[in-house]
């Protein structure tokens, strides 16, 4: 079968000189919809260019000029809603979105559309959006954060967005969205069925059924069909016509006027009544899922031919002939111009600078500093102390982990306005652990946000609002439920500043609950020990403090890096240590902290090490409950004459290794206890960094770790885990020394 875009390409210039269209719009007179005949011209030549940029993307390819062919054609009605919608409007779009691109940009002066998408297709280093990292979609003057091959993921973080717009204005704070602003986003019949649409779309159903401000606008693109699977007949309809809170609009995208008529609409129902809309567009699939899609192999001929007949190009060029805008033989004239333009503007796009090294590749997973952070608000002297009134009995003596972080919280909520806390139970409960006790009383609703059981929501909740200024500190309950949610982390979150070179960030300190040694309770659900899922994600902090008061310090070094610095944190919280007083023995408080106000305490910056002891013939390397065992087992060990140095790692991505190995070389032995699983912990990176830094001049190492075992429950849940006496053992078999004769009890005998 002759190759479709070539097809497609011809067809188009047959049948409009030909006029042979089929009769499928809804006979709509653009002018009685508000459009001006400009506004008409202007949406026809932003889908022929949409069109054209499909056409030689896989001329580039196939040239190896180009490197991404999944195109626009056949959605090219959505140039509808990119007029519909306001420039200042934020849109999370899907990759056959280039209509609704260049529409928008045609509204905004200045803009370089053509030039632009081509230089993305080429993966040149001066694509305003990625820098040649990937072709997305995106703007920064657009109001358009980049989106690559995204299957759904990006709609849990526009419902975040939404929700910030009214709830900005309830705050009294500072947005770059107008008041009456909306969010679209947009989506495929297939990516519907994606657990991401189907959460997303639910979570704003339940706060807007709960008559929760949400300008939000769902747009689904029906081409009937996800690669080479159908969408069965009706089932968009059937799933999201009657969900409760959202309303629900269709129009035919293959008209262009039924789909600005009805996308409108859709806008104005967002905007004015601030509830979130779902907008069914009816779309067709041409040339296939992308430039490797043959869809000889599972339609049949007349399939294609027939939804080549529904070409949305050909039915607008039908209603701008019908309406005496243009002949057709100056509709083909526009098109030929265009095309020969378009192959100009890319003969130079693909000769201009690709990435050339690592360094330059890299250089966007950080994302750039800011000049200042957030405003903060000084506190007297009087206003500290009213904000501990209920716990006035606890301020200035000592107090566990979890008691430490809650008042950490309220002090940093009172000195930054745009911190939140979302997540599920957070507000009167207080967490599973009361972690977030008081916090609702303290600051209202609006800033402790009780989500909907789902991480994903909670994840995407945090991300949207990140994008609008606010700095959201999301919980999630257990290590293990984070899993649910990961790709939001991963794939959306740390992705953002990489693929917008910077221009777009989503700053928040993410807290969870985890890690093992719970007693009386537990299982894998609530012990989860592993936390590979987060090492290995680019621009990622990871943090897990042992003690309170290194809770205290680094929570509050954790949300300056992402007031200032616009990271994205992981604050990992070990549940057994929350409560933990004593570490030797009952009454020795010697786990316990005194609350530190943040503006007489000493700073704990990034990638500190905690040491504690001089000894040189041994050296442990440990955080969290390893680092509490460790120093428990130091005691033990001291009483046998081993003299120990023992290192709190305190921030496990990434790590310091600089300072570990300088720590390590001063000794004779070092032992790194690991309360994560032997597989895909951290111990692998540390034994690593250690050979790497120091070569032939290493100690003598050991590991010490959890089992590759998920934790069971009740009094086994310790079993797979290191003990005190696991650790005691482990460093004596390293140093060479029997434990057995070196026992108190054996010297007794």
């Amino acid at each position: 079968m002759e190759d479709r875009a070539i097809a497609l390409d011809r067809q188009f210039v047959d049948r409009v000189i030909n006029q042979d269209f089929l009769s499928i719009e809804q006979g709509w007179d653009h002018r009685r919809l508000g459009l001006s005949d400009a506004d008409f011209i202007g949406l026809f030549e932003s889908q022929i260019k949409s069109r054209l940029l499909d056409l030689e993307s896989r001329q580039m390819r196939a040239r190896n000029q180009g490197f991404y062919t999944i195109g626009s054609s056949g959605h090219e009605g959505n140039a509808a809603y990119g007029l519909a919608l306001r420039p200042t409007d934020m849109a999370f779009l899907h990759y056959r979105s280039a209509a609704f691109m260049i529409e928008r940009g045609r509204h905004v002066a200045g803009e370089t559309q053509l030039w632009d998408m081509l230089l993305s297709f080429a993966a040149s280093s001066d694509d305003p959006i990625s820098g040649g990292r990937h072709k997305v979609l995106g703007s920064k003057r657009l109001n358009i954060p980049p989106q690559t091959s995204t299957i759904a993921s990006h709609l849990p973080k526009a419902v975040g967005a939404a929700l910030s717009i009214p709830l900005l204005e309830r705050l009294d704070l500072h947005s770059d969205l107008q008041p009456q602003g909306i969010v679209m986003c947009n989506f495929g019949d297939a990516s519907a069925n994606h657990a991401s649409a189907q959460t997303a779309i639910n979570a704003a159903g339940w706060a807007a059924y709960q008559q929760v401000p949400l300008p939000l606008m769902f747009v689904c693109e029906d081409n009937g069909i996800g690669i080479s699977t159908a969408t069965p007949k009706g089932w968009i309809v059937a799933n999201f016509s009657a969900r409760p809170g959202i309303q629900y609009f269709a129009c035919d995208g293959r008209d262009i006027l039924d789909t600005y008529r009805v996308s409108k609409q859709a806008a104005d129902y967002a905007r004015q009544r601030r509830k979130p809309v779902f907008l069914h567009v009816r779309t067709v699939r041409l040339m296939g899922h992308a430039g490797s899609d043959a869809e000889i192999a599972y339609l049949k001929k007349q399939q294609i031919l027939d939804n080549e007949a529904q070409d949305p190009l050909l039915i607008t060029a039908k209603q701008v002939i019908a309406a005496g805008l243009l002949s057709s033989e100056q509709v083909v004239a526009l098109y030929q111009t265009t095309k020969t333009r378009i192959a100009a503007i890319a003969a130079v796009a693909v000769s201009q600078q690709k990435l050339d090294c690592v360094h330059k590749a890299m250089s966007s997973i950080v994302p750039p500093s800011l000049a200042q952070g957030s405003e903060k608000t000084p506190l007297s002297d009087e206003q500290y102390l009213s904000l501990f009134i209920a716990d006035k009995n606890s301020i200035g003596k000592p107090v566990h982990m979890g008691k430490l972080i809650n008042f950490t919280l309220t002090e940093l909520m009172a000195r930054q306005q745009n911190i939140l806390v979302c997540g599920e139970d957070v507000g009167k409960k207080g967490g599973v652990y009361h972690v977030t006790s008081r916090l609702v009383e303290r600051f209202g609703p609006n800033r402790v946000i009780n989500t909907l059981l789902d991480e994903t929501s909670i994840l995407g909740l945090a991300i949207g609002m990140a994008h609008k200024g606010l700095l959201p500190i999301p919980e999630i309950q257990f290590l293990a439920y984070v899993h649910n949610a990961e790709d939001q982390i991963r794939g959306e979150a740390a992705t953002l500043p990489f693929f917008s070179d910077g221009q777009f960030t989503n700053p928040m300190v993410i807290r969870i609950a985890g890690l093992g040694y719970q007693k009386g309770f537990g299982g894998h659900f609530h012990n989860d020990n592993s936390l590979a899922v987060f090492r290995d994600i680019p621009g990622l902090i990871l943090a897990c403090p042992s003690n309170g008061a290194d809770a205290m310090a680094m929570l509050r070094e954790c949300v300056r890096m992402a007031d200032e610095e616009q990271r994205l944190i992981i604050f990992l919280e070990p549940i057994a240590l929350y409560m933990t007083r004593d570490l030797h023995e009952p009454g020795d408080n010697l786990w316990s902290a005194t609350y530190q106000p943040q503006a007489t305490a000493t700073r704990l910056p990034f990638g500190e090490l905690g040491i504690y002891g001089t000894g040189k013939s041994l050296c442990i390397i440990s955080y969290g409950n390893g680092f509490y065992l460790s120093r428990q087992a130091e005691k033990r060990l001291a009483a046998l004459g081993v003299a120990c140095t023992v290192i709190d790692l305190r921030y496990l991505a990434p790590l310091n290794e600089v300072a570990i190995a300088q720590q390590a070389a001063q000794c004779q032995h070092v032992l790194i206890v690991d309360e994560c699983r032997r597989s895909g912990s951290v111990s692998e990176a540390i034994t690593t960094c250690l050979y790497e830094q120091l070569g032939d001049e290493c100690p003598k190492l050991a590991r010490l770790t959890a089992e590759d075992c998920f934790i069971p429950l009740a009094d086994a849940a310790t079993l797979p885990l290191p003990s005190q006496q696991s650790i005691v053992t482990a460093a004596l078999t390293l140093l060479g020394i029997d434990e057995q004769i070196n026992s108190p009890r054996s010297k007794e005998a």
